[in-house]
């Protein structure tokens, strides 16, 4: 396994739409072991492959710390809301280090998709594994957790970002 080097906020990579997976072949494997060492190693929830500078619809997520918590992959994730209460709860991301700020996602989501085998998996999630499974779609959707905020905290978020030293590298 190799620790993958995390792409930062102003990369072009992390506001592309990544191309759904067609071929599950050991090269995927390996995609998704490296990623989930990269996200360990990070001290992350969750990592989307262009995060790492690919454009594959791939995201690993580790929710295991929680009840009922999980730690795996999903390979060309879909969602859908399971009814239309919201939650509201600390997030971050990796690819923008240092800020976290609260953000609104849907309660509980529908999640389909497939394993490193092709193989169709399906779950229903809650708390914060509903909160991964949104925000790791929106990253392979070309979407940071920035554009989801309240516009008071997405100027308060971008002022935070201007005067952080990794940005300004």
């Amino acid at each position: 396994m190799t620790l993958r080097s995390i792409r930062m906020f102003g990369d072009p990579v992390l506001m592309t739409r990544a191309e759904e997976i067609t071929e599950f072949d050991e090269s995927l494997a390996v995609l998704v072991a490296d990623m989930l060492e990269t996200m360990d190693d990070s001290g992350g929830v969750g990592l989307a492959a262009n995060q790492i500078g690919l454009t594959r619809r791939v995201f690993v997520y580790d929710c295991s710390a929680t009840e009922g918590g999980q730690r795996g992959h999903v390979i060309n994730p879909v969602w859908e809301a399971v009814g239309e209460e919201t939650q509201t709860g600390t997030e971050g991301c990796l690819s923008i280090p240092d800020i976290s700020k609260d953000t609104t996602r849907f309660k509980t989501v529908s999640l389909s998709g497939q394993d490193i085998h092709g193989n169709p998996i399906s779950l229903v999630a809650s708390g914060l594994m509903a909160r991964c499974i949104q925000h790791e779609t929106d990253h392979l959707d070309g979407v940071l957790f920035l554009k989801r905020l309240a516009p008071e905290l997405r100027k308060e978020a971008m002022r935070e970002i201007r005067n952080s030293t990794w940005f300004n590298i």
